[in-house]
């Protein structure tokens, strides 16, 4: 951090590196995560599609933003007031301060979102298990809080993983171990191995963080016989699964919803994190964990993981803001709990985006080109591989010179090593943007092929 001068002159500090007076601290003393190139991703990317605001955007995993609606946020609020009066018994003192003063930390509409699971998910859960977070991030930084409780505890994380996670276990000390995805979402074999691995080397891994629907980056959704293994082994192995299911409700055409790790789970392995930025509203911040694990406290008592959650919470962000959550509670109570029907048209459009986006790429790049992609069953995010390593300088370059922007898969992984992929997004745009975005990424991608050599055809 540096300011205007405020000193004589220059000084060498004890590393001998030459800085000035008015150098109030050092990278070097404070938490060595935030040099971590996974804290500044999220940051790099939304900086690069300021830089370049014309560029059409490939890039952003944002939800659709047509349907979003400014007029509903009134009724939602009218909504959720007339259910704590009508509903829950409250007069209008306690309707007024459960509205507008803090609240309780684990929030105020967990009863509507374990309705919510009930009807759209098929699990039941007592609401008190569930914490209402300040979205989903909030979610997994709680969780991850709470596991890591010492330098011997590790996290294992199905690779390419969201870089959210990444960041969130980095800032808490908490050691990233990769798991192999495969293309049925994650190898089971991998992540035995990995698990006995680590207890070989000393070290006790916690959970295995993993999206199993449409996941973010790669797309992939693991199958029904697969979800099934997964929690043979997490109780084989005496593991927690930390499931994170922000896509789920958006499967592409006639493809039939799985259900959830959290709804096949009948030993309490996993910990499930949900959100409703994609599904209501992500201006409300709004997320929320499933923690039903009982833990055995220092006097015998048994708790729920919900409660040490909560108290994380308390000291983080005290509560999630109350009016936001009744934004949410009147959408749900709007819809009788369900958000199946009530999605039914941002599913039609990410159906017809990610549809437009592959025939879109088979169009531009016939056989034989030396370019391949994925064709997930949903969710919002197709990955595209080429035959030349693709960073952030490409990234740039993209954005200045040819006009598109998308997301560099490195950034999903660990090590730094060159990686010849690239993330497509299809949420927030229109066919006619994604056509001009494919067209431009044509030209990128040709332009990248004759600058090395390459001849085979690209339409």
């Amino acid at each position: 951090m540096r300011r205007p001068g405020r000193g004589a002159g220059p000084a060498h500090d004890d590393g001998g590196v030459t800085v000035g007076a008015s150098v109030d601290l050092r990278l070097a003393d404070l938490h060595p995560a935030l040099d971590d190139p996974a804290l500044n991703s999220m940051n790099f990317l939304n900086e690069v599609a300021q830089d370049y605001p014309d560029a059409v955007s490939l890039a952003a995993g944002r939800p659709y933003e047509e349907f979003l609606d400014v007029a509903a946020l009134p009724r939602y609020l009218d909504a959720f007031g007339r259910h704590l009066a009508d509903d829950l018994g409250q007069g209008p003192e306690q309707v007024r301060r459960t509205l507008l003063q803090y609240g309780r930390t684990k929030g105020i509409v967990h009863h509507l979102v374990a309705r919510n699971l009930a009807v759209d998910e098929g699990v039941t859960v007592d609401p008190e298990a569930i914490v209402v977070t300040v979205g989903c991030q909030e979610a997994m930084f709680l969780v991850l809080r709470a596991l890591r409780a010492g330098p011997r505890d590790v996290l294992l994380a199905v690779a390419p993983t969201y870089v959210g996670l990444t960041g969130a276990a980095r800032l808490l000390d908490l050691p990233v171990r990769p798991v192999t995805a495969g293309p049925s979402g994650v190898d089971p074999a991998d992540l035995r191995a990995e698990v006995r691995r680590a207890r070989a080397e000393g070290l006790r891994p916690r959970a295995c963080y993993l999206m199993p629907d449409f996941a973010n980056p790669s797309g992939t959704s693991i199958p029904l016989a697969g979800r099934r293994a997964l929690l043979e082994l997490a109780a084989e192995e005496d593991l927690l699964l930390i499931e994170d299911n922000p896509y789920g409700l958006f499967p592409a055409g006639d493809t039939r919803r799985l259900p959830t790790l959290k709804a096949l789970d009948t030993a309490r392995r996993v910990v499930y994190l949900g959100s409703f930025a994609k599904t209501v509203l992500p201006g409300a911040r709004v997320g929320y964990v499933v923690a039903d694990q009982r833990v055995a406290g220092r006097d015998g008592d048994v708790g729920l993981l919900a409660d040490q959650l909560a108290r994380i919470k308390s000291m983080v962000t005290v509560n999630t803001s109350a009016i936001a959550q009744a934004v949410v509670g009147g959408a749900l109570l709007e819809h009788g709990c369900s958000l199946v029907d009530a999605t039914a048209r941002e599913r039609a459009a990410y159906d017809r985006n990610l549809r437009h986006l592959v025939d879109g790429l088979r169009r531009r790049f016939p056989a034989g080109a030396p370019v391949r992609w994925t064709v997930p069953t949903g969710g919002f995010f197709v990955v595209l591989t080429v035959p030349f390593p693709v960073d952030d300088a490409l990234l740039h370059r993209s954005a200045r010179e040819y006009g598109v922007l998308w997301t560099p898969m490195a950034h999903f992984y660990d090590g730094g090593k060159p990686v010849r992929a690239l993330r497509l997004s299809v949420s927030a745009v229109t066919p006619a943007q994604i056509d001009a975005g494919l067209d431009r990424l044509t030209a990128l991608i040709t332009d990248e092929l004759s600058r090395r050599g390459a001849t085979a055809p690209v339409g």
